[in-house]
This record gives C-alpha cells, sequence and structure tokens, in this order.
C-alpha cells in the first residue's frame, strides 16, 4: 500500500481527519499497513450534508445509473481479489484463502444488488371504492449511516453499501477503527465507479465519536449497525430517540446440536470449522457443541484429535488453518475466559495457549472444553474467539431446549441422519439461521441473514429482504 495518508471521503473529495492511526497486522506487530485519517463529530456532520444535498437527484435517478455504477464496483472488487485479499489477511488476521472467499463474495453482492436496481417492483390493487386505483411503491429511505464491525471488514460493507446504494438512498459510512484498509480500498472502488458526489462518503475514526455522531445525527434517516450488543443497544436508543429507522445484528452464542445417529466425521468436521475457522471471530461461529451421551466420548476423542492438526499462524502463510486473534485485547479477552471455564470446573482437554511464530502476533490455540454445564459463563456469554465447549445431554429433547436456552438466536445448526429430528429442528430451533449437517458459519449472500431475540433487531440483511430497512413504503390512491 502507499506511504500516503489514507483520508476520509467526503462530498466527493478525499479529505483529512483531526488525526493518523496507524493500522497494525496482528500476524506480524512490527508490519505496519499503513495510516488512517481519524474522524470527528465534525466531519460526520459534512459527510451528511454532502449526503443530504446528493439525495434528491441520486433517488430519482435512473435505474440503469445505479445498476452500472454497482456492477462497475463489483467487477474491479472480483478483478482484484488476490490483491485485496491479501490486504484483508493482512489487516484482520483470517487466512488468505478465506480473505479472498471474502473479497469474492463483496464483489457478488455488489452484482446481485445491481441486478436488483432492475427489479423494483410494486403492486397495483383495485380499491374498495369503485373507480379509484392504488399503487404500493417502495422509494428510498434517504440518508442512511453504516457501523460496521472489524470480523468481516470488507463483505459487511459491502452487504450494507450495496443495498442502499441500490434502492436509491446516500451514505455515511464508519467502518471499524481496527481493520480500515480493507474499508479504505472499497471506498476507492467506489469513488471511481461515478457516482454523483456526496452520494457515498467515508469517516474513519473511533466508535465513541465517529459512530456516536452517526447515531445521535439528525440528518441521518437509518443506521444499519454490526457490532456488539451493548453498542447496538445505545445505537437503537439514539435512533428512537430521534425517530430513525435502525437494523441491529449484534451477538450469538450458537449452538451446534450432534446426535448419536450422526456421521461422526461431518460431525466434527463442521464442528471444527463452526468453532475455530476465522479464529472463531464469526457472530455465526458455534461455540456450545451439544452432543447426546451415546456418541459424546467418540465425538471428544475424534475432536480433540483434529484440532491437534489445525494449524495457527501466519495469516498469508501457505498452510495456516487459523490466524492470529485480531488484537491484543480480544486475546486477553480469550485468554480471561479460558481461565474462567478451568475456573468453573470445566474440563480443558485441548489448546488454550498462546501459540509461539517466527513473528510476534497474537496466536492462540484453539480451546475445547468438555464437562461443562448450561450455566457456566463459557456458555452463555459470547467469547468470540477459538473457544468451544462441550455440553453432555440425554437425547433430542434436552439436546434442543439447551439450545434454546439463550438469550441470543443467530444461528443453531443440527448434525444427524434423521429426517425426523433435522425436520422438528428446522421449526423448533429459535434461531434466524438453521444448518442440518452443514457449518453454522457460512452463509450465501443472495438469502436473507439475521437472527432472533438478542442477536437481531429490525429487518433482516441480504438478498431480497434487504428492502425492507433500507426503502420506504408509498402507497397512492388515483380515482380513475
Amino acid at each position: 500500500m502507499s506511504h500516503k495518508p489514507h483520508l476520509n471521503y467526503i462530498g466527493g473529495e478525499w479529505v483529512a481527519g483531526k488525526g493518523l492511526a496507524t493500522n497494525v497486522n496482528p500476524s506480524d506487530l512490527a508490519d505496519a499497513i499503513g495510516e488512517y485519517a481519524s474522524g470527528s463529530a465534525a466531519d460526520v456532520d459534512r459527510a451528511v450534508q454532502a449526503a443530504r444535498a446528493a439525495f434528491p437527484a441520486w433517488s430519482t435517478s435512473g435505474i440503469q445509473l445505479r445498476a452500472d455504477a454497482l456492477d462497475r464496483i463489483g467487477s474491479e472488487i472480483l478483478a482484484r481479489r488476490e490483491e485485496l485479499g491479501a490486504l484483508l489477511a493482512r489487516e484482520e488476521g483470517k487466512t488468505r484463502p478465506e480473505a479472498i472467499g471474502e473479497v469474492a463474495r463483496a464483489g457478488n453482492i455488489f452484482k446481485f444488488f445491481a441486478g436488483e436496481c432492475l427489479r423494483l417492483a410494486g403492486e397495483v390493487l383495485p380499491s374498495v371504492r369503485p373507480g379509484i386505483g392504488v399503487e404500493v411503491t417502495r422509494e428510498p429511505l434517504g440518508v442512511i449511516g453504516i457501523i460496521s464491525p472489524w470480523n468481516f471488514p470488507i463483505a459487511i460493507p459491502a452487504w450494507k453499501i450495496a443495498p442502499a446504494l441500490a434502492y436509491g438512498n446516500c451514505v455515511v459510512f464508519k467502518p471499524a477503527d481496527l481493520v480500515p484498509g480493507s474499508a479504505w480500498a472499497l471506498a476507492e472502488i467506489i469513488s471511481r465507479a461515478g457516482l454523483p458526489a456526496g452520494v457515498f462518503n467515508l469517516v474513519m475514526g473511533a466508535g465513541r465519536e465517529v459512530g456516536q455522531a452517526i447515531a445521535d445525527h439528525a440528518g441521518i434517516d437509518g443506521v444499519s449497525f454490526t457490532g456488539s450488543v451493548n453498542i447496538g443497544r445505545q445505537v437503537a436508543a439514539a435512533c428512537v430517540a430521534r425517530g430513525a429507522k435502525v437494523q441491529l445484528e449484534m451477538g450469538g452464542k450458537n449452538p451446534q446440536i450432534v446426535l448419536d445417529d450422526a456421521d461422526l466425521g461431518v460431525a466434527v468436521e463442521l464442528c471444527a470449522q463452526s468453532a475455530f475457522w476465522s479464529t472463531g471471530q464469526r457472530c455465526t461461529a458455534s461455540s456450545r457443541l451439544i452432543v447426546t451421551e451415546g456418541i459424546h466420548d467418540r465425538f471428544v476423542a475424534a475432536l480433540a484429535e483434529r484440532m491437534q492438526k489445525i494449524k495457527v499462524g501466519h495469516a498469508l502463510a501457505a498452510g495456516t488453518d487459523i490466524g492470529p486473534v485480531v488484537s491484543a485485547s480480544q486475546l486477553d479477552q480469550d485468554l480471561r475466559y479460558i481461565d474462567i471455564g478451568q475456573t468453573e470446573g470445566a474440563r480443558l482437554v485441548a489448546g488454550g495457549q498462546r501459540v509461539v511464530c517466527e513473528t510476534e502476533g497474537h496466536f492462540l490455540a484453539p480451546a475445547l472444553f468438555v464437562d461443562t454445564t448450561a450455566s457456566m459463563k463459557i456458555n452463555r456469554d459470547e467469547i468470540f474467539g477459538p473457544v468451544a465447549s462441550v455440553l453432555r445431554v440425554k437425547d433430542y429433547d434436552e439436546a434442543l431446549a439447551l439450545a434454546n436456552d439463550t438469550p441470543f438466536g443467530l444461528a443453531a445448526g443440527i448434525a444427524t441422519t434423521s429426517l425426523k429430528y433435522a425436520t422438528h429442528f428446522k421449526r423448533h430451533s429459535q434461531a434466524g439461521m438453521v444448518m442440518v449437517n452443514l457449518p453454522t458459519a457460512g452463509v450465501d449472500y443472495h438469502v436473507p441473514f439475521g437472527g432472533r431475540k438478542g442477536s437481531s433487531y429490525g429487518p433482516r440483511e441480504q438478498g431480497r429482504y434487504a428492502a425492507e430497512f433500507y426503502t420506504t413504503v408509498k402507497t397512492a390512491y388515483t380515482l380513475a
């Protein structure tokens, strides 16, 4: 990357913030990726003013203009997937193959919503009153504030920005200050896609200032937020207080059931991937492995053996299965919960220790606890790291009850060869997304994403369901 500072993008121009922050590689703490602008509340205000000025023309612009712009963005992302994937792996810590896959997903999302520009549909209905026609249409919401997390630094921004633009909104985008590189690269691509000045704006900086300013600003009509539960609730309170629309994706404590009749090899592999891939730093990761007693001992032995083959190392190194934890503070949190689990009486059967590599980084061997109970903190709190625990249960009914015994409801999985249990679980799992014989972490870009209970609030993200948040419905009556 360039040695020049990476600036914010406001009103069609690259502008400095109040300072600069250094982006550091968690695989190699001596590797500074670049310096990125730190914005302020005043920068947010300028971005909102630019977006509001651009909205009237953009919101009524031709749909082909929007479609072409989004298609260009998607095409460039896909053409540069190797380069952008290397940047993503370098700043966030997921492995190069995973990072390239995430970049491809971002490109495909923009391509999908380029098509959605041309599929804006409504309804024409008869009135109950003779001689009157009724039209139901969707119109852009207005100026959208987008606040994205660090764990998917290009895919999550893509699945928020693309529909916002597709439906005719203007955007003020704040990426996670821990991983600004991928977001800045995406913004630079968007800046050359032919959008009018002010339609898309990037304001990097700390959440406590830039994020708060977005949540509070009267000129922002809706906020789409992905992040922690506590911050999400603050964003929601700020938006509700001023009557703004809000969409939240927050935490998860996702269950993965393994029944006696499961294919052991399938169950072990999907649990390893769900719990530990991407260093467990996915809101859809399964950290509660609920296993019936007939297969429990064989499953634990097989998973512990599988974990010995997982290679922890530099995210860009060939053969690495799991890269570093994203930051020192996140690593401290993971290690603290590993201590808590042992203090609570759980038995650590694999991993849980720091890993020494050729470079200094935040490396942690994935941890597996057994002999755990549902009330333990390691089974209640979202750790957001490569830490999983096994809960032994008697049968499917107990497994289902335990799976649903959580304040969260994002994803849930079951490993079984029984159509009866699979069908029952799909209906009775209290989660927004259910996987049968598949990892919970791994979803498509063209279908709805979201959860229930404390995991999500507001309309679903992705696919055609994105229109629910990014548009407002108008009903028009006409006397014939």
